[in-house]
């Protein structure tokens, strides 16, 4: 019987065709500007690494002055001083860890047909692949033995890999960079988490991929600096050494414990550890010693602002209106139908029977509004998409949109149809047959 009322709902649609298409069309925009709006709220939400958010941690030290302090105030900044990211990288904790900040470097093609050029790196240890999980194409990470010595070897992006060697495997083969040569010991493969929860801070969360990695040890031998945000509370002495003494913070560092609820051991360590610097004079505001997972740490930076927000409460409230204007029109296309009712229900159809089909039909609205939204929706999203790059990342649906937009439509259809259809059960048939 199910089947049966489906097909009365699609031969319904051809009935009136002007109002079939205005009901669709305006569903469809409402479910369109919804679901663009949400998917775009739902990417830049996202955790890529929703298994390890249980286990992986970012530390917060408070190591700023006391001047113009205020006891309860938030810690004063997100990132840590070169002193305190050496300390936590030796102290063992965890199963993996890393410092890590962004830098900047001049490359020096071996191709003469290519100029040299500037492009955005990484300095991290080499916990950071296995730690945030990034694939390779060829090779493999640095060793242990590379962090300690502070070698000069170098991961690609497959980007750049392909800038420089094209399709070759150039792991092995030696490059330029900042005026030294480095080894190539592995090329990643495409890799863009969204959002970039290793370089929120002093970047963008929804940037483009770093083009390269070399060792934390390597870019400090070779005193590079950092490209994006340093904090400096007080004076340093001049000069790079000057900044690895301060108390600026410029570094960010990720712990990743060996298994779910290891976070108390963490903060543990974290607690003791500012105690013996408060010993030292170190760390005098005495502030609450901070870890955040992965969501978190996307909660504590807003990445997700309330401006996207308020976007999606307004694409609902379109959607909303709408609907209304749906209800309308179901109200108008089943008003016309009264006689019809009346026969059925004079032939012996309950009003159960007369709900059911009347509410698959708007169903079958629901599924065309779905599809007709989808396509706006993917309109929508490259159009915002257009705009910026940043955009773009964040500016795609993946497989749980898609099926949320359907079941957004086709709810919002029932929804619409539950008054109209109603009323269209309240026909009493010996009226219809006297009129008739």
């Amino acid at each position: 019987m199910l089947r049966y009322y489906f097909m009365l709902g699609l031969r319904s649609l051809r009935r009136n065709p002007a109002l079939t298409a205005l009901m669709v069309l305006t569903l469809a925009i409402g479910v369109a500007a919804s679901v663009s709006t949400l998917t775009i709220l739902h990417v830049m939400s996202g955790n890529p690494l929703p298994d390890k958010n249980g286990r992986m941690f970012v530390p917060l030290v408070d190591n700023g002055s006391l001047s113009g302090y205020t006891p309860g105030d938030k810690t004063r900044d997100n990132q840590l001083s070169y002193r305190d990211a050496v300390n936590f990288q030796n102290s063992k904790m965890g199963e993996r860890r890393s410092a890590m900040y962004g830098m900047g470097g001049t490359i020096e093609p071996q191709n003469k047909d290519l100029s040299p050029f500037s492009s955005q790196g990484l300095a991290a240890y080499r916990d950071f692949f296995p730690m945030f999980e990034t694939p390779f194409l060829y090779g493999q990470p640095w060793s242990e033995a590379d962090d300690t010595a502070g070698a000069d070897v170098i991961v690609l992006s497959r980007k750049l890999a392909q800038k420089l060697y094209g399709d070759s495997n150039p792991v092995g083969q030696r490059m330029s960079l900042m005026g030294s040569q480095f080894q190539i010991t592995g090329v990643l493969d495409t890799w863009e988490p969204v959002p970039r929860i290793h370089r929120i801070v002093g970047s963008s969360a929804f940037g483009s991929e770093d083009s390269y990695f070399i060792p934390f040890t390597s870019a400090i031998r070779h005193q590079v600096g950092v490209d994006g945000n340093m904090s400096c509370d007080g004076n340093r002495e001049a000069g790079y050494q000057g900044t690895l003494d301060s108390e600026c913070t410029w570094l960010q560092f990720w712990f990743e414990m060996a298994s779910d609820g290891q976070r108390g051991d963490l903060q543990n360590y974290l607690d003791s550890y500012a105690q013996e610097q408060r010993k030292l004079g170190r760390l005098k505001r005495n502030a609450p010693n901070q870890l955040f997972s992965i969501s978190e740490w996307l909660e504590h930076l807003h990445v997700v602002g309330n401006d996207n927000k308020l976007s999606a409460w307004l694409a609902f409230g379109f959607l909303a209106l709408c609907l209304v204007n749906t209800i309308g029109l179901l109200l108008a296309k089943f008003s016309v139908r009264a006689s019809e009712v009346g026969i059925r229900r004079a032939l012996g159809a309950s009003r159960a029977e007369i709900f059911r089909q009347f509410l698959i039909e708007t169903t079958v609205i629901g599924l065309v509004g779905g599809v007709l939204g989808l396509l706006l929706a993917f309109g929508a999203l490259a159009l915002i998409g257009m705009q910026s790059k940043q955009l773009t990342v964040a500016a795609h649906m993946d497989w749980v949109m898609l099926a949320m937009t359907f079941v957004i439509s086709v709810a919002a259809a029932i929804l619409a149809g539950l008054l109209p259809t109603w009323r269209a059960c309240q026909v009493t048939p010996a009226i219809q047959l006297k009129s008739q």
